[in-house]
């Protein structure tokens, strides 16, 4: 039998495969079809999920594993950092280790345990980087300029101003007054940008950023391939930079942040190393359930949901709690 897990980090869910265990490793089609039926929120099992992770063999000598990103929509992502933090938390606790690397698709990125959030609330940090501005790195085009910080365009609004960064995927960052966050305007502009458009030809994630004070976000976020969730790791990180970097009278560099959103909350730390930039994503990693299944269905094109054998654990109701006395 081979054991799965349901994960999630600020809500954002997702189901999490270890290929490791299995006789034969899925295929890149196979996975993309697995995370297709696995994540359907009217089909699949647990009420699907966010995405789909995948632990391989990494070659990369510092690293103790590699990670893949499957969205909802079966397209990969070359980044999740609340993913990364359940990757993150499977990794220390198979090998032992609270302190490494893990494999991405852009950088070989640092893993760190933190200490527990509260009982059974598992805190994990990690590193998202490579980050760029360069229109080539996202892509974007017809905005009329190869970097886009802090400006307005018109396009997308009269008055608010964007930046597009990637992280290493693309996000596309506006700071805004509460009545613009929880306004239509995000659905309207990231389902624009997530078609066929002449901007963001890859699509982009977009992300609203209210500032609540010098040490305190509230972001929203739609994310590509996959629409709204309850959080984006990476779009947390790239709003703290923006902020930082937008906002200098903050003093935002090399300051812990709390970023609240839809699923909870995380922390971040932006670092500044001359003209490049990284920043420290803190957040909980939590196991909502562990679940075992013959391999044979895991290549089915159809699995069979109700052969998957599922444990729930406690730890989701101790993330409520927790972010509930913190809300209070």
């Amino acid at each position: 039998m081979i054991q799965m897990q349901k994960v999630h980090g600020s809500q954002n869910q997702f189901f999490l495969l270890d290929q490791t265990q299995l006789e034969k490793p899925l295929t890149d089609p196979e996975l993309v079809n697995l995370a297709r039926q696995l994540t359907d929120r009217r089909t699949s099992f647990l009420n699907g999920a966010d995405g789909f992770l995948v632990i391989s063999e990494s070659s990369h000598p510092d690293a103790l594993g590699r990670m893949q990103v499957i969205n909802a929509d079966g397209s990969f992502a070359s980044m999740c950092g609340n993913g990364l933090r359940t990757v993150g938390r499977y990794l220390a606790e198979k090998y032992h280790k609270t302190s490494f690397k893990v494999e991405t698709d852009q950088a070989d990125l640092a893993v760190t345990c933190q200490p527990d959030w509260a009982e059974n609330v598992k805190a994990v940090g990690v590193e998202i980087s490579p980050i760029s501005f360069k229109a080539k790195d996202l892509p974007f085009n017809n905005l009329g300029t190869d970097e886009l910080i802090d400006q307005n365009v018109p396009a997308f609004d009269d008055d608010l101003t964007f930046t597009a960064v990637a992280v290493p995927n693309p996000h596309l960052i506006s700071l805004v007054s509460a009545d613009v966050l929880h306004s239509d305007f995000l659905k309207t502009l990231g389902a624009a940008l997530n078609r066929p458009n002449p901007y963001f030809p890859d699509g982009v994630n977009v992300s609203l950023a209210q500032v609540i004070d010098s040490d305190h976000l509230f972001v929203r976020t739609y994310e590509r391939g996959v629409g709204f969730t309850n959080a984006c790791g990476t779009g947390m990180s790239a709003a703290s930079l923006v902020f930082a970097l937008t906002q200098p009278q903050e003093n935002a560099f090399e300051r812990l942040l709390t970023v609240t959103n839809p699923g909870g909350f995380v922390q971040t730390k932006v670092h500044q190393t001359d003209d490049s930039y990284w920043v420290e994503l803190i957040g909980n990693a939590t196991v909502m359930a562990e679940i075992e299944v013959d391999e044979g269905e895991l290549h089915q094109p159809f699995p069979r949901f109700s052969d998957f054998s599922v444990t729930p654990t406690k730890e989701d109701e101790a993330y409520q709690a927790f972010i509930a006395e913190k809300n209070n």
